[in-house]
């Protein structure tokens, strides 16, 4: 493994210098600088213009379209002092072919007579509009002698600004810090830097941040392509060097003779699809190697991810050794058990599950026979992190839903069993950018094939006008033995208005359905007062199940055929197609009803349209991030996203594509970093600060 040197190298400390050493900054002001993120003069230098004012001289305001911005020579006239407070201070000034004025509020007039002296000549730029037929400039941008009139570009870059922070202050401070922007050698392939025409580093950041015209700030300009390009790069190198580690993680051989397999497999009443067989080899494939497994199992709703994880688990048995499936909820981990004990019963297997409801001599009884070794299977919650859970070998563990487990619990799991392979699993399809960003560190394989025998499930837009036809529509389904489910509206951050809600809706379906047709689940209720509600819907003593956003994931009735959502405008494509994943399960048809309170916005038309017309989930995230961008789709909190100051995650997914091959292909040949290349790209990782991320990236 690449041990990256204890320091950061000498040739970079003028860019991760204190901002105070840079022209026009005090500690007062560079305090300020901290609210556009900048705190080194490296940040200030990825501080791109936001956009550009064209600031070519002319000879005279008769040449320009007005309102507009102007730069021209004028001769000083006389000065206008203001005939009483709150009027403005007028300077008379003449160019090659008018007069115009020049208009201050709240001016000093001392001051002005000493920057424009009657009778003097100065270069002035500003907007000039038109009063009542007269041209007027008020507060130029610019007033200078025209011995230093070279000082204004013919193109102006304009910066994000902060509180405390001016344009003039950032274009004076970047100016002083353009020098210490050196070559250090290339990084990026140089035939790909080539075909792209892309510039060096350092010409790089001089063109941007001296734009010759607008063109040169558009995303695609190569000079700023290229640095898009060095910060996904830098990226996929950390990902790609934490991959490389767990390459080396030693692992444990599992293999298996395929007889608990084979014994599932006979027991079932359908064959695999392509996608699980090809999933199945390879993790079994991965699974046989002598380093750590570090995979991730992407499958859409109803992919069948199931029988996929118990095929695994059963290598782990076979191989003599114990598996652990792990769930964010104890709902889902209990119908994790409850779908995989009919396939464990048919191997033989003993599959037990672990949550923190478990108390006493039972969770004793359970602990003793995990730490001899006779419960081949464990199925559970965070508390198989426990510190009393002892495995008698723990050959490979299962995480599932990904983005609700942080590394720390991933570092734990790892102690349980220090060369367990670990297998990710996710029912969030992600479209190929973010997964890219997210996992570039793990092999992944996707499910994309349903399983035969799932019906469409059909899906209508309907107005919230029209609740009475709803219910009606409800009442006669579960007179004909069916069930439902009824979502309430997400209201936000606030549990306590969510849970106002479906209260309100339980209380107005009992009174329209009758007593005990109806339960109802949300976040504030007790463990044990859910997990009867949901028992009852389950075992169908309940028919229609109010909840909250609790059921998105995983639950499985397969007696349920229709999802009402309701004020389905409020959530988001991906969650939308997790709930009505939640039917379309078993033998009947199946109906989605997206309620909506008219009118529909732009979006959220498109978003509910984008759900009518496919039921891919692939294709839903893609459009997700085109509508809400990557932040918003894995919740920016948890998200793990890179932060880019250039790159953009959704505008540039073919550059992460072409930064992920070109950082493995870098590693495969020179997994040191020794060669020249090698050398420089280096220099990018404490360039782009990734040291911290190398030891941190991936956790088996």
């Amino acid at each position: 493994m690449v041990e990256m040197p204890k320091g950061r190298p000498e040739i970079l400390f003028p860019l991760f210098a204190e901002l105070e050493g840079l022209d026009g900054i005090g500690p007062k002001t560079a305090k300020h600088y901290k609210g556009l993120g900048v705190e080194t003069p490296k940040d200030l230098l990825l501080t791109l213009p936001v956009g550009g004012v064209d600031r070519t001289r002319r000879a005279s305001i008769r040449d320009a379209v007005l309102p507009g911005v102007v730069t021209v020579e004028v001769e000083i006239g006389p000065h206008r002092k203001p005939a009483s407070r709150g009027r403005p201070y007028r300077v008379q000034v003449t160019d090659a072919a008018t007069s115009f004025e020049l208009v201050f509020f709240h001016a000093h007039g001392d001051y002005l007579q000493r920057v424009l002296p009657t009778g003097s000549r100065r270069l002035v730029s500003g907007k000039v509009e038109l009063f009542d037929g007269l041209a007027q400039m008020v507060h130029p941008d610019h007033i200078l002698p025209i011995a230093e009139a070279d000082e204004i570009p013919a193109y102006e870059p304009v910066y994000p600004l902060t509180a405390g922070v001016t344009q003039k202050g950032i274009t004076k401070a970047i100016a002083s810090a353009l020098p210490r922007a050196p070559y250090f050698g290339e990084w990026i392939d140089l035939e790909l830097l080539k075909s792209r025409k892309w510039p060096a580093w350092p010409d790089a950041l001089e063109q941007l941040h001296c734009p010759d015209g607008p063109e040169t700030l558009s995303r695609s300009h190569p000079a700023r392509e290229r640095l898009a390009y060095d910060e996904l790069l830098a990226h996929q190198l950390t990902l790609g060097l934490a991959r490389l580690k767990l390459k080396r993680a030693k692992g444990r051989v599992s293999e298996g003779d395929g007889a608990l397999r084979a014994k599932v497999l006979n027991s079932l009443p359908y064959r695999p699809t392509g996608a699980q067989d090809r999933a199945i080899a390879e993790i079994a494939a991965d699974m046989a190697q002598p380093i750590k497994m570090n995979r991730l199992l992407q499958g859409d709703v109803g992919a069948g991810k199931t029988l996929v994880a118990l095929m695994a688990l059963l290598v782990a048995v076979e191989a003599g050794g114990q598996g652990v499936m792990m769930a964010p909820t104890s709902i889902l981990a209990a119908q994790h058990f409850d779908g995989l004990k009919p396939l464990a019963e048919a191997a033989g297997v003993r599959l037990e599950s672990l949550t923190g409801r478990d108390k006493g001599a039972e969770r004793r009884e359970k602990l003793a026979a995990l730490k001899s070794g006779e419960i081949g299977i464990l199925v559970g919650t965070h508390a198989v992190f426990q510190d009393d859970v002892e495995f008698a070998d723990l050959r490979l563990a299962i995480v599932d839903e990904q983005h609700r487990f942080g590394v720390r619990q991933r570092v734990k799991l790892g102690q349980k069993g220090a060369q367990a392979d670990v297998l990710v699993m996710t029912a969030t399809p992600i479209p190929r950018t973010l997964s890219l960003a997210t996992y570039g560190d793990m092999d992944i394989s996707v499910l994309d094939e349903k399983p035969p025998g799932r019906k469409p499930v059909r899906t209508a837009l309907v107005s919230t006008a029209r609740m009475d036809e709803v219910v009606d529509h409800l009442r006669q389904a579960v007179a004909e033995g069916r069930q439902a489910y009824w979502v309430c509206p997400l209201v936000g951050e606030s549990e306590a208005v969510e849970m106002t809600a479906a209260e309100e809706r339980f209380k107005h379906l009992r009174a329209a359905l009758g007593e005990g047709v109806v339960g109802l689940v949300h976040g504030q209720l007790p463990p044990a007062e859910k997990d009867s509600a949901m028992a009852d819907f389950v075992e169908g003593r309940a028919r229609v199940l109010v909840a909250t956003t609790v059921i998105e994931v995983g639950v499985n009735v397969p007696n349920a055929t229709i999802m009402v959502i309701e004020q389905a405008e409020n959530f988001g494509l991906a969650q939308l197609h997790q709930l009505r994943g939640r039917v379309g399960r078993g033998e009947g048809a199946s109906t989605c009803l997206l309620l909506y309170r008219a009118p529909l916005g732009e979006t959220a038309t498109r978003r509910l349209q984008v759900l009518r017309e496919t039921e891919d989930g692939f294709r839903i995230a893609e459009e997700d991030l085109a509508i809400r961008g990557a932040g918003d789709l894995i919740g920016t909190a948890q998200s793990g996203l890179p932060k880019f100051r250039v790159a953009d995650l959704e505008g540039q997914t073919a550059l992460m594509s072409i930064a992920q091959s070109d950082a493995r292909a870098l590693l495969d040949r020179d997994p040191e970093m020794i060669s020249p290349r090698g050398q420089s790209a280096r220099v990018l990782l404490w360039l782009m600060e990734q040291e911290k991320a190398i030891g941190l990236i991936s956790v088996g």
